[in-house]
């Protein structure tokens, strides 16, 4: 498979922001979701406190005039990186990317976006502290990334939950490291845990394809019930309820994020560590569910400025349209659902993404296979990377809301940058203390050593340093 044939599929897991409102051709005969689509996107945009930072916002601002970005990465292993002098990415959200948020240069040093204030001041030393790791401490570094003048100027942000075909695909291409009889296991595996969870994907294709109104109280519980059997639903769930936060939120520490171009992402880091403190050290978004009964409570105690019963429907109806949007084939409504063939090719013809993200977290545990899950990843950060490199994408962010969770592209040809160790005055502003010689590689770092999605602090000597 050459890149061709995953150009369209790479296109699609992107974001485009700054053209998001302009219809493409035959749209409404191919996709039956493009009228919704369009009415969240003015939904969004034009009908919440907030939405005009989807569109115009300090980090967008940056990415497309800016000629020289400074950016913040927060280390806990500075002493292992200086030793060997190399920095390697992290799969995730970003999927092969350095992971680092938005730094405003100010005549007294660079201003912290606040999601690279709460990581380095509160989940950066929870993370330290839960995992015991004595004689490591979160470090700031600064990056400075000058854009060549050939750089991509758009907005195209990587949108991790638009990765289910991609999954599927880099799983059809790698299934034989894995027995037959491993590979009859997996596929029953996942389309068991599709067929018992008929009931929420039933209703959530009702709400999203008919416009069935259902109350929230009995969606949010069938929600609830299927999560663990689906946990891609985890993190719709939580991308949904971060979403509501940042749009809805009218408090005060909102408004003065807002006023510099930023959305408050402390709403959703505090509902996230609030709910599941564990998480500081086992960063996983398929653990994510908020009892429907505290919900309320919750979101109270969040953001007392938002109205419990609206997030509820909102929620309801949200999430029945990215489970529509981001899990079912693209362009294909499910057909009645007690007709449907429960065997693995006829269902990843109308489910495919689903079935994809399922199997990309089965592997993580399955068998033989996480002897081989580095490689999965990395096949899935080339891919990126060669579609990041076709559109002179040097600096690729989180498109699947832009917080400000922002990366340097490891595999960029040209890519020009310098790093400096970081020191903070009194104020809160960061100042280049010590410049590192540090490389950039395109080779992921296994996930259980990096700072997000650490399960255990056990690296060898010879292993790379988790950037």
């Amino acid at each position: 498979m050459d890149f061709l044939d995953t150009y369209e599929e790479w296109a699609d897991a992107h974001a485009f922001f700054d053209t998001a409102l302009i219809p493409g051709p035959g749209l409404r005969s191919v996709d039956p979701l493009a009228e919704q689509t369009r009415a969240w996107e003015h939904r969004l945009t034009q009908a919440t406190p907030n939405g005009a930072l989807l569109r115009g916002n300090a980090l967008f601002d940056s990415l497309s005039s800016g000629q020289t970005l400074h950016l913040l990465h927060v280390t806990h292993a500075l002493e292992q990186i200086t030793e060997h002098g190399v920095l390697y990415p992290s799969g995730g959200c970003l999927v092969g990317a350095i992971y680092c948020a938005p730094l405003a240069a100010s005549g007294t040093g660079f201003r912290m976006h606040n999601l690279g204030a709460y990581v380095l001041d509160k989940e950066a030393p929870a993370f330290v502290a839960r995992m015991n790791l004595t004689g490591h401490k979160p470090t700031p570094l600064i990056f400075e990334v000058t854009l060549p003048a050939q750089a991509y100027r758009g907005l195209a942000g990587i949108d991790y939950l638009r990765l289910g075909s991609i999954h599927l695909q880099i799983y059809s291409r790698l299934e034989y490291l894995l027995s037959k009889a491993e590979r009859h296991r997996l596929r029953e595996t996942v389309v068991s845990r599709a067929k018992n969870s008929t009931a929420f994907l039933a209703l959530a294709a009702s709400v999203a394809y008919e416009g069935t109104r259902v109350q929230p109280e009995p969606f949010l519980r069938l929600l609830d019930e299927a999560i663990p059997r689906l946990p891609i639903l985890g993190y719709v769930y939580f991308e949904a309820l971060a979403e509501y936060l940042m749009l809805h939120s009218t408090s005060a520490p909102t408004r003065e994020r807002a006023a510099v171009g930023e959305f408050n992402n402390w709403l959703y880091k505090e509902m996230l560590f609030a709910t599941f403190p564990h998480m500081a050290g086992r960063f996983d978004l398929a653990k994510f569910r908020p009892s429907p009964a505290e919900l309320d409570a919750l979101l109270t105690r969040i953001d007392d400025t938002t109205d419990p019963e609206h997030a509820r429907t909102y929620l309801t109806e949200r999430i029945s349209h990215l489970v529509a949007a981001r899990l079912f084939t693209p362009g294909k409504a499910p057909s009645a659902w007690h007709h449907r063939r429960w065997e693995f090719d006829s269902l990843a013809d109308e489910l495919g993404p689903l079935l994809g993200h399922l199997i990309h977290r089965e592997l993580r545990t399955f068998g033989r296979y996480p002897d081989f899950y580095f490689y999965y990843d990395q096949h899935k950060a080339l891919q990126a990377w060669n579609y990041w490199n076709h559109m002179d994408i040097v600096v690729p962010f989180n498109g699947t809301f832009p917080k400000g969770e922002v990366g340097i592209n490891p595999a960029y040809p040209d890519l020009q940058y310098r790093v400096w160790r970081a020191e903070r005055d009194g104020a809160g502003y960061l100042h280049p203390a010590e410049e590192l010689n540090l490389t950039i590689a395109p080779r992921l770092v296994d996930i259980k050593y990096t700072l997000m999605r650490n399960n255990k602090w056990a690296q060898p000597s010879t292993t790379p340093t988790p950037a």
